[in-house]
Parts: C-alpha cells; structure tokens; sequence
C-alpha cells in the first residue's frame, strides 16, 4: 500500500487555497494523466504533446523487468558483479537515489575529471560491466566514458562487447551504432518521456535493476501513486505541492529541500534537476536548494525561501511558517515530484519540458576545446590558488579578498551557486562549505560539481531569474587520460566545460569568481580554511 503524507504552512499553505479549487474545477490532474497537451500554452504544445510518456512510465516500462532480470542473472554467472553507470543528469541521478535508497552498490560515473575516471577504471576492471545511458548518445560526456571503457576492457583482453550494455532511445544515433558493434543488450526508453523525467522508464531501472534493486516492486508502487495523482479532488497532494512550487504569491523561487529523516538517499539532488531544468527559463523558475534540516536557508525565515521537508511516513513534525512535510517511499515521491513539476509549470507560465539554455554552454565548451585557446592568465596567485574574476574584484591580492568580493555583489533575492569541476568522490568533504557560506552570506547556497550540474542547475543559471553569483572552482590533475579516437583529452574537456560555463555566465551580466587549485589536496584545505575563517569572523561580528 503506498504511503502518503502532506503538510504545509504559510505561504504554502495560502497557495493550496488559492489554486487548489481552480485545479480541481479545471480537472487538471486528470487532463496530465490524459497528455493534455494544451495545458501549458500555444507555445509549449509541440513539446508537450511528445513528452508525457512519464505519465504511464510505471506500466509501460513493466516488460523490461524480466529482460533486465535475465540480463542480471546471466552477468552475475560470468563473474560481474560491478555495475558502472556512465550517464548525466536525470540519466544519473534517478539511479543513483534508486540504487542508493536500496542499499546496492552501483557506481555512478557522471564526471569528465581525469581522477575520477581513472578511479572508475581501476576498480575490479574484471568483474564490471557498463551501462551506458543516452537518449541521443551525442552527450560529450557520456561518449567519452563509453570510450575509454571499450579501450579498457579490450586491453585486459576482455571481449568489451559482452561487457556493455546501453540504454537509448529506439532509433536513436546510439541505438544503430550499438545494436552494428554488437553490445551485449540495447535497452530502448519511451522517446515520449525527456530525461529528467525518466526515473521510471529503462534509464532508471536499467542500472538500478542489473545492480540489484527489486525494480518489480519499485513500478508496483509507483503506479500506485499514479492512480491516487489521477484524481481531481482537494486531497490530491500532488496538486497540493504544484501549488507550493510555482504558486506562492510572491513567489518564493528558492525551494530549500531538506533530507529530514525519510530515509531516502540523495532525494534532493535528483528533485533540483528535475525542478531547476525543468522551470529555470524565460526569465522566472524556482531554484532547488539542496540543505539539511538544520541549515541556515532552513531557519533563516528570508522571504523569497520556502522550505520543504522530506519527512518519514510516521514522523511527528512540528512544522515552522512557510514549509511543508512530505512523506512517501521513493517511487512515490517520484511519481509526485514530476506530477508537481508538471503543474508548477502550468502556474509560471513556462513550458516544463524543453531546456533551451542548457545547449548555450555545451557550444561554448565544443568551441573552446576546436580553438584551443591559452587559458586567461590568472589576477592574481595566492597558495595553491589562482584567482580569476571580473572587475568587481577591486583591489583584491588574496583569495580571501576575492570571495569576500564576490559576496559583495549579493543582493536581497540573490542566491549564491558553487560549482567543483573536479573530483566529487575523492574531495567530498569540500560540499561542507556550502553551510559556511550560506551563513556568511545570509543568502541560499547552491552546490554543484561538474560538469554533472550543467544537465540540471545549468538551466536556470542561464535562463532563470539572473540573480545567481557563481563560484567556480576548478583543479589541476597530476596525469591526465586520454580519450580513444578524440582529439582532446578528459583534462582538456572537463577545463573546456568550466571555461565554456563561465563565458556564458559573465556573457549574462552575472559575476563569476574562478579559483583554479594548482594542487588539489592543499588547494581545498586552504579554500576550506578561507570560509571557515569568513564564517567565524562573520560569527564574531553577529554575537558582538
């Protein structure tokens, strides 16, 4: 039986009552499960009238459960017992949260970082197998990974074929080029369903599935969950969330979503692809903020935040003004989050379902790496720091300074984004200056490691509000790794996507601060220090 839970406050509240009456006497829940594609404008119908298969996604896609068991079972009597998802954005977080809410290992391979590629490489080469995951398989990143797998496998003197498996639309480049070099299984998705809402269809439960989630119960459930969303009543709690996303009035477009005891594993990365990509356009969207409970854009109470706790089904939660508790297991929630998308978009007045700004820093990036230009010499050097930035960094000579700059230009509705474009397993522990930084600034604090964040926040830093403040922070690899059959290396594209994304950035008036670290280990241990320092000096400042 799915379990489902909701509760909301304040501003989230008055927008339930406001346009939940409207939604049930338009008939707007059951109007999405029809694909009605009228329901976001003239503007958005040709898009939405090929991109509502995520709708039907948990009955649809229940004839892959057998084939992807079959395929499990026959890898594991080979002695592979590794899956490695090579994937970006909703192609890569759906499995990831599956996989990881189920306590399964699979290894999510979403980075163009010379480190972590290698890392993915050398871990039981002999006993791993690939799922390769692409709609068109024209993802740079994604290629690139394919690439160097083959190269592996073949050098190990194992038959590569019998070691890939991909997962593409039918018809697409990818499923031709795969299905002639003979890969060991091609997976077709609904080509009516876009990426970030594919968690049900083969790109999430291809992975997942051959890693070992029970993928029969996971549809089971959520199409459960849709049969309680296909209904036009006022305790339709998909509408309920809809109407808190995209409906507050003003509009809060910070959603800080906060793990608070669900038990759900990285819920909130996979919910800020799926909401940032999807309502980050012509100028408007709510932005994700992926916090803890007890963060500072959680407690802070500033009026363009609402805060959304995911809760256990049990739970007891004293709830504080403007947020809402939200409780269900991870299909449902699924099921819901994309529901309450959908019908954000229809209250914003923007088409949920393209993504025309994400291609703007792919072309920077493909135009760089053709021109191969000398990367721009550097303000200043501090430490293992090399600071770059724009004329707002004023008479700065340490990267302290820099930051500090940087903060400066934060307004009232700002929000502050962090970006790593280096390894996000190996220096995990630098997302724990996301907190510092909210509490100096005063402001939400996104962050995001790439060039994994360009397939969900890129959206809206691009074609959202432009109120971001960008802190990108980039690394030097002691050996870099080559790509078979490419003229350019995993080094040259990841600084080429860094490169590409700042150009956009400062190319829409918003200021970038660019802090390249000579040498990663000392380079995050002296950025780490500069915000602890801010932070305490900041602190200090409040007590006194």
């Amino acid at each position: 039986m799915t379990t489902l839970s909701y509760d909301a406050t304040g501003a989230a509240q008055q927008a339930l009552e406001l346009h939940l009456p409207v939604f049930v006497e338009d008939r707007i829940a059951t109007r999405i499960f029809a694909k009605d594609h009228t329901l976001w404008g003239t503007d958005a119908e040709a898009e939405s009238a090929i991109r509502l298969g995520w709708v039907e996604a948990a009955t649809v896609s229940q004839p892959l459960v057998k084939d992807i068991l079959e395929l499990r079972d026959a890898l594991k009597s080979e002695g592979v017992t590794r899956i490695v998802l090579c994937g970006m954005g909703g192609s890569s977080l759906a499995p990831e949260v599956i996989a990881g809410t189920a306590g399964v290992e699979l290894t999510v391979l979403d980075s163009t970082d010379p480190d972590q590629v290698r890392a993915a490489l050398a871990d039981r080469l002999d006993g791993t197998a690939i799922v390769v995951s692409s709609k068109s398989g024209s993802t740079v990143e994604t290629d690139s990974q394919r690439r160097v797998f083959e190269k592996a496998f073949n050098d190990a003197g194992i038959d590569a074929r019998s070691r890939i498996i991909i997962v593409t639309d039918p018809g697409s480049p990818l499923d031709k080029a795969s299905r002639e070099a003979g890969y060991r299984a091609v997976f077709n998705a609904d080509p009516n369903v876009g990426g970030r809402f594919s968690a049900l269809t083969a790109f999430g439960l291809v992975p997942s599935g051959l890693a070992g989630v029970d993928i029969q119960a996971f549809l089971d459930e959520a199409e459960e969950a849709a049969e309680i969303l296909n209904d036009d009543a006022p305790e339709n709690i998909g509408l309920a969330l809809g109407a808190a996303l995209g409906g507050t009035s003003p509009l809060r477009n910070k959603i800080v979503i906060a793990e608070d005891g669900s038990g759900i594993v990285g819920f909130a990365d996979w919910a800020e692809q799926l909401i940032a990509e999807s309502t980050g356009k012509l100028g408007t969207g709510v932005l994700p903020v992926v916090a803890g409970p007890n963060s500072p854009e959680a407690t802070i109470g500033a009026p363009d935040v609402l805060v959304v706790r995911l809760v256990a089904a049990d739970a007891d939660v004293e709830l504080g003004e403007n947020e809402v508790a939200i409780a269900g297991g991870l299909p449902t929630q699924m099921m819901v989050w994309e529901f309450a998308t959908a019908v954000a978009g229809r209250l914003l007045g923007i088409n949920p379902f393209d993504q025309p700004d994400v291609e703007a820093a792919k072309v920077a990036a493909r135009g760089l790496l053709d021109a191969q230009p000398e990367p721009t010499p550097a303000a200043f050097v501090d430490g293992s720091i090399e600071v770059r930035g724009g004329d707002w960094l004023g008479d700065a000579r340490t990267a302290e300074d820099a930051v500090k700059a940087l903060l400066d230009t934060l307004e009232s509705d700002s929000y502050l984004s962090v970006q790593a474009y280096f390894d996000r397993l190996a220096f995990a522990q630098l997302e724990g200056i996301r907190d510092e930084l909210a509490a100096v600034s005063g402001r939400p604090v996104t962050f995001g490691w790439g060039p994994r964040f360009l397939h969900s926040t890129g959206q809206f830093h691009k074609g959202g509000p432009g109120i971001g403040v960008f802190l990108q922070v980039t690394a030097a690899s002691a050996e870099d790794l080559a790509i078979p059959e490419r003229p350019f290396t995993f080094g040259e594209l990841i600084a080429a996507q860094a490169a590409g994304d700042a150009q956009v950035l400062t190319d829409h008036g918003r200021p970038v601060l660019r802090l390249h670290l000579t040498d990663r280990a000392a380079g995050v241990a002296q950025l780490q220090d500069i915000i602890a320092a801010l932070s305490a000096r900041s602190a200090s400042v409040t007590e006194s």
